[in-house]
């Protein structure tokens, strides 16, 4: 047998005493087990190889597995093949831990030193790089798991997501940074259970993962110039995006922090009735990502979240919301006692007089009554909306557009309890969400079904089941979790009746089937659109 070469600093590595010669001379292969790891030991034509025994993929044993002449490893498991000098995935997969040997005198010993901080964590982390290209949501998890073994900090892996993707979002924000957000207020509240946590951070990296997989970059302008708070309405308005980014870039550039641009920024969110509610739901978010992983990812971030801006569809201009703008001018002079039922069942224009006409009141009574009427909404959702086939695209409705009457609620209470001027159109939008859905709900929802025993309680349970929500898309379950929240937030400010009506829409959404994928009605609508042309 050859004999290994030994490292320079010999003294400081961690040498153990792995199998004598004589009991290793007939063998091929074997397992010894030093110092509480399991170490699997090759004799190849350059001499005794040693590795980690557990495949890095599913932990089967190596040992069992098959060498080639040429030093390469096979796991006889799922055929995954591994480079036995550098510990190289062939398969591309994780790499393999290899160990150093050397003989000495008629023993093997191996080296089981681990590398320094930095090599390790570089190494790891370009590992999860690999992972987070391909979409590969266990090795994002496993390599996750290898940087909190290390000792890194774990929102690092937050961090690194936004840094790889933040330019690959062709059209800015999507639901993946705003659930990123909502998973990270879930790990704060489960310290020490480092299970749920690790949920978390995979779930908000796979995500993110999933939405840019074979993206290109979409590069931002790189010029900077005074941060204008006027200016920027007016890019966004003009949907200049080369301008407004200009103008975050300058701002930061100046020193200026999230606060400074968080006005501006509601304000732009609430122009107009937007991109289904996300531009004001995101900035919220945004607010949450920035405060907890530090002003290195705000530009990212900001420019980002300006591209949404820039490219949301302004749902006011089209004929079934125009109505907004002009009563929305008329803001005010309504005395109406805001009352949940006010609006049940009342289509877009209606919704929208029925809130001018509560104008004169506190905007916060206005509000608790739109919450409600949203909460019924999401409460009597037609059901069997998802199975007709027969509709006009205008009908493609789900559970999920009666959530976002839920999430934009939450958002406009917090920016416009900020920001109060916003109060009119934050308050008009919430009411555009209850009239486009009305349509779609039941005469008579039925509460008793759904009726919480304890609020508190059940939040928690509908929570806890979102740490293993068992959707196959990150869509789906990132609206189980911020309706969630969303709710969470706000029975915190309502009396116990109010509150149970939020959990009972809440749980009525967690419990009932939802259909993603339409087959034959978007065949049926495809026909007859193309017929058309």
């Amino acid at each position: 047998m050859a004999k290994n070469s030994t490292p320079a600093n010999l003294d400081e590595r961690d040498w153990h005493r792995l199998i004598s010669l004589g009991e290793f001379e007939w063998q091929e292969a074997c397992m010894v087990r030093v110092a509480g790891k399991q170490i699997a030991v090759f004799v190849t034509p350059d001499g005794i190889r040693a590795c980690d025994n557990r495949c890095p993929h599913e932990g089967y044993p190596l040992s069992e597995g098959s060498l080639s002449p040429d030093c390469v490893l096979t796991c006889n498991w799922h055929n995954w093949k591994f480079d036995l000098d550098s510990g190289e995935n062939l398969y591309g997969g994780d790499k393999l831990r290899i160990y150093p040997t050397e003989i000495r005198g008629n023993d093997i010993w191996v080296d089981i030193s681990e590398q320094p901080f930095r090599q390790r964590y570089a190494e790891t982390v370009d590992s999860l790089h690999d992972a987070f290209d391909d979409y590969s949501y266990d090795r994002i998890a496993r390599e996750t798991a290898r940087l909190i073994r290390i000792g890194a900090d774990p929102l690092d892996v937050l961090r690194l997501a936004i840094d790889w993707s933040w330019q690959r979002m062709e059209f800015g924000w999507t639901h993946a940074y705003a659930g990123m957000a909502d998973w990270l207020l879930l790990y704060d509240e489960h310290p020490g259970d480092a299970e749920s946590q690790l949920v978390c951070l995979v779930e908000s990296v796979a995500h993110v993962a999933f939405d840019v997989l074979r993206e290109r970059e979409y590069p931002f302008t790189s010029e900077s110039i005074p941060f204008d708070a006027h200016k920027f309405a007016d890019d966004i308005e003009a949907e200049n995006e080369d301008a407004a980014v200009s103008g975050i870039r300058g701002g930061i550039r100046d020193g200026l922090g999230f606060a400074d641009f968080e006005a501006s920024l509601t304000r732009a969110a609430l122009s107009h009735y937007n991109d289904f509610g996300h531009a004001l739901i995101y900035l919220t978010k945004a607010a949450r990502l920035i405060e907890c992983l530090g002003e290195t990812i705000m530009e990212p971030l900001l420019l980002s979240l300006v591209r949404e801006m820039i490219f949301a569809s302004r749902e006011d201009r089209i004929p079934e919301f125009r109505a907004y703008g002009e009563l929305l001018e008329k803001w005010g002079q309504g005395k109406r006692k805001p009352d949940p039922a006010t609006w049940r069942r009342k289509g877009i224009k209606q919704s929208l007089k029925a809130t001018l006409a509560c104008s004169g009141r506190p905007p916060q009574d206005i509000y608790r009554a739109l919450l409600l009427a949203n909460a019924i909404n999401l409460l009597g959702f037609d059901i069997a909306q998802q199975d007709k086939i027969r509709v006009p695209v205008s009908g493609n409705v789900g559970w999920l557009d009666f959530t976002h009457g839920l999430t934009f609620a939450n958002a406009v209470r917090q920016q416009c309890s900020r920001f109060p001027e916003l109060w009119p159109q934050g308050l008009m939008q919430m009411a555009c969400f209850n009239g486009r859905n009305a349509g779609f709900t039941v005469a008579e929802p039925d509460l008793r079904g759904w009726r919480p025993e304890d609020p508190d309680s059940k939040l928690a349970e509908l929570l806890e089941r979102v740490l293993d929500h068992g959707q196959g898309e990150h869509i789906v379950a990132v609206h189980l979790l911020k309706t969630a929240l969303s709710v969470r937030a706000e029975v915190a400010n309502l009396d116990i009746a109010d509150a149970e009506l939020l959990v009972a829409a809440l749980t009525r959404f967690f419990e009932s089937p939802l259909k993603r994928r339409h087959a034959r009605r978007t065949a049926r609508q495809s026909l007859k659109f193309v017929a058309k042309e």
